[in-house]
């Protein structure tokens, strides 16, 4: 259930959030973690012994810069042009 409660509040905090603040122009090559969680139990090997099991999962945006705008459109490429 726990799981449920954090969908739930990211999608409050989507809704009460105002996306004209958001300004992706300053934020572009920067990488992100948005979230990092860690799950650890531990139990007894058939052996006796402690065993650890760790598992971490971490969620980042990054956020690529814009593309150059196509210059030769409309021109044909090395790849287009008819071979002779």
């Amino acid at each position: 259930m726990r799981s449920l409660g954090q969908f739930v509040g990211h999608l409050t905090s989507a809704v009460k959030s105002d996306p004209a603040k958001a300004d992706l122009s300053k934020r572009e090559g920067e990488k992100r973690e948005v979230r990092r969680e860690v799950e650890e139990r531990e139990e007894t090997g058939p052996d006796g012994r402690k065993v650890t099991l760790r598992r971490t999962t971490v969620e980042e945006i990054e956020i690529q810069p814009a593309a150059a705008p196509n210059t030769t459109a409309g021109n044909a490429t090395d790849g287009d042009a008819p071979r002779e």
